[in-house]
């Protein structure tokens, strides 16, 4: 499989790949290409600002939960009928996790065979940029960086030195320049960047970053470079999920409150027989009729705190059905919002109630980066025997629970991580889980067949 693709690195982490990698997307988007976007690691913001760019779901690639056919499959499964696709990287194009380096970015250009686009930050850098580009070229010489692009520049002359030096030393392609400009500075707020969809003109500001990062950049050179990508072959392709049990409609709540969802995740949902209906968790007044499970991921519900206090018949609701055995799945923001209360910046306001404790929001993370958590008695959703009782994932949360009550079990034992307090995460109460660590369903842990499984064994309620 030959599909034209690009990965988007940068020499450090707040470059401005993003912003550069939303403006390609964008700017590709607006020639009529049929872009297919994706994302290193377990982000969950900057997928959204690429769906919207793109007009289509963003993809994450990531080494902690996925094994390297699971990394292709994805890739090649999700690129297939696209012209081009963009890969954002995190951080550093060396950085990650190991001393090795084996789930960096640039690893993850080996494994998919992928051109490296170098983003650099060009603030104060003259002379100094060659020697940059020269130790990133031959610090491992499988990665090809095919090219660069000189972002934050200050100028017409200082863009004309950057490439007078790096044409005089090195032998890569500048193949955009983008002036610094306010315009290109996306809000960012305490867990990173502010969620796009609650914007009101999202599709304004990304059209305007389309406009100034596509006529800055050579988008020909750049899709020159994405079509010399190699040919990708995945030997263990992901088998086609038959699903013969009942059809399920499972709520998910989707709103300013509620954004936190893997494009895989909601696509194991439909594999597996379920039907997502959304529900607006500030402005429905009520849950979606007929349905047989809630799903609510993380977000910033401390900052809709107030509207959803707000919102007492559909808490109320939420509560009865929690009681009276409605299966529940809640993540981070939304076990915030089971809890009694949300208290942040000297306010406190009233959440459902289902998970007798309080809701802190502090001013440093409680819990940051990739978790292992080993499977308790009390897990809630039987898997097969071959499934592994020890789960990688991530948790970044800025809260923490207080005046725990003995709701009910705990689920996961903290082996690395946060989770509730150190040493255990996920709250088992009733038909309810609800933990602050973010899952992703992966061949090694199918969390969704799981819950759909348990959904189905459990009466209506």
């Amino acid at each position: 499989m030959i599909t034209p693709r690009v990965l988007i690195s940068a020499a450090h982490k707040s470059s401005g790949k993003t912003t550069i990698s939303i403006g390609l997307c964008a700017a590709l988007r607006s020639m009529g290409k049929n872009v297919s976007p994706f994302k290193k690691g377990p982000d969950y913001i900057d997928p959204i600002w690429l769906s919207h760019a793109a007009g289509k779901p963003c993809y994450n690639l990531d080494y902690n939960t996925s094994d390297a056919d699971e990394i292709l499959d994805t890739l090649i499964s999700q690129s297939s009928n696209s012209d081009i696709s963009v890969i954002e990287g995190n951080k550093g194009l060396y950085d990650g996790l190991d001393l090795d380096g084996s789930n960096s970015n640039a690893a993850l250009a080996v494994l998919t065979r992928t051109p490296v686009i170098l983003v650099l930050d060009s603030r104060g850098m003259t002379r100094g940029i060659a020697p940059l580009i020269l130790g990133y070229q031959a610090f491992d010489p499988e990665i090809r960086i095919a090219g660069v692009i000189l972002n934050k520049v200050g100028g017409s002359r200082h863009e004309e030195k950057l490439r007078r030096v790096i044409e005089h030393y090195t032998d890569t392609s500048v193949i955009g320049a983008v002036y610094n400009d306010s315009k290109l500075h996306l809000p960012e707020r305490h867990l990173g960047l502010k969620p796009s969809n609650e914007y009101g003109e999202v599709e304004k500001i990304i059209h305007e970053i389309g406009n100034q990062v596509g006529s800055q950049v050579d988008l020909n050179k750049l899709s020159e470079i994405a079509a010399t990508a190699s040919p990708l072959s995945n030997n263990n392709e992901k088998e086609p999920v038959k699903e013969t049990g009942q059809k399920l409609r499972i709520g998910i709540a989707r709103d300013a409150a509620f954004n936190f969802y893997y494009q895989n995740d909601l696509d194991a949902f439909t594999e597996h027989g379920a039907e997502l209906v959304e529900f607006d968790t500030i402005k429905d007044q009520q849950l979606p009729e007929n349905i047989d499970a809630l799903f609510i991921g993380g977000g910033f519900p401390e900052t809709q705190m107030n509207e959803l206090s707000a919102n007492t018949l559909l808490k109320d609701e939420i509560s009865r059905r929690i009681d009276n055995g409605l299966p529940v799945y809640a993540e981070c923001g939304g076990l915030m919002y089971l809890s009694r209360s949300i208290q942040w910046k000297n306010k406190k306001a009233s959440m459902v109630g289902a998970i007798q404790a309080d809701t802190i929001m502090h001013s440093k993370p409680q819990g940051r980066g990739y978790v292992r958590m080993e499977k308790t008695t009390a897990f809630p959703w039987s898997g097969t025997p071959s499934q592994k009782a020890v789960i990688k994932a991530h948790e970044f949360h800025y809260s923490s629970l207080e005046n725990l009550e003995n709701t009910g079990e705990f689920a996961f034992r903290v082996l690395r991580g946060a989770g509730i307090d150190g040493e255990y995460d996920g709250i088992v109460y009733k038909n309810t889980f609800a933990c602050y660590t973010h899952q992703r369903n992966t061949r090694s842990n199918p969390w969704v067949k799981n819950f759909t499984d348990f959904i189905r064994s459990r009466p209506k309620s």
